[in-house]
């Protein structure tokens, strides 16, 4: 998105934030287009111009939570040969906290078992970056363990946003961080 015109960048930019502010006041599903438009102050025209429909403005929107989850899932690690540490890193609590304060949104578009158009976003991000960094140290079995460990994020996630996994941000992150150590460490011979 680097070479995208400066005037798109900024309609999308506002288009994203009406959402979000439309979304605050009720459930995507009822939100208009029509209501994103005229918040945004631009024509329903320009609106599909960017955006095929609410769901991929929706998913845009919430991007920013899936590099945050990312990010928080990796930000202990200086260097990519690091051992994790035993404990989660704080920025996995505040993720999900932050995401629990979403959490209408994000549940209509991180359906229970991590489906939904969030969820596959989320799941090809984390899997891409966890076999991105098992393959630079030579970790065995980087698709394998990638896989497992972005299905068991993204799914938990879910469930937990869905009410189906009862735990505070941090007493979720504490047992999601421990399933994670595990999942890396059976990819070991």
């Amino acid at each position: 998105m680097s070479g995208e015109d400066p005037r798109t960048a900024r309609t999308k930019a506002r288009l994203r934030e009406c959402l979000l502010a439309e979304c605050a006041d009720r459930p995507l599903g009822e939100v208009s287009v029509s209501a994103v438009a005229r918040r945004a102050g631009v024509g329903r025209a320009t609106f599909y111009l960017h955006y095929e429909d609410l769901t991929a403005l929706a998913v845009d929107a919430c991007a920013d939570v899936v590099r945050a989850a990312v990010d928080a899932l990796h930000a202990w690690q200086s260097d990519p040969a690091a051992l994790p540490p035993a404990d989660p890193p704080a920025a996995l609590a505040g993720f999900l906290s932050g995401a629990a304060a979403q959490g209408p949104l994000y549940r209509t578009l991180l359906l229970p078992g991590g489906q939904g158009p969030l969820g596959e976003r989320l799941y090809g991000e984390l899997r891409a970056r966890a076999r991105a960094e098992r393959a630079a140290v030579g970790a065995p079995h980087p698709d394998l363990v990638a896989s497992a460990v972005a299905a068991t994020f993204t799914g938990v996630l879910a469930e937990w946003l869905h009410a189906r996994i009862p735990a505070t941000a941090a007493e979720l992150a504490d047992r999601l961080w421990r399933l994670l150590l595990a999942l890396h460490g059976a990819g070991r011979p």
